[in-house]
């Protein structure tokens, strides 16, 4: 078994998976830690992953946004900010 995944690298991973689908798929928390235990296989646990979507949220990087449903997405800029 190798060594456990750091939460940076996770959230790292994640960040990258939600802006490359920007537009297409909406994110929820469940799917983002079944992609990134995929992804790690047995290196990344479920608090990890919980650890890098509460580091995501809380840096400002990600929010939440809820439209028929609980999502993670990136903050979309307004049409007047630069």
């Amino acid at each position: 078994m190798g060594d456990q995944v750091s939460v940076q690298e996770v959230s790292d991973a994640m960040y990258k998976m939600i802006k490359d689908s920007m537009g297409q798929k909406k994110w929820k928390a469940t799917d983002l830690t079944k992609a990134v235990t995929e992804m790690f296989g047995e290196r990344c646990d479920k608090n990890t992953a919980k650890s890098a979507i509460r580091e995501l949220i809380e840096s400002g990087k990600c929010v939440y946004t809820y439209f028929g449903g609980s999502f993670i997405e990136i903050p979309h800029k307004e049409g007047a900010e630069n």
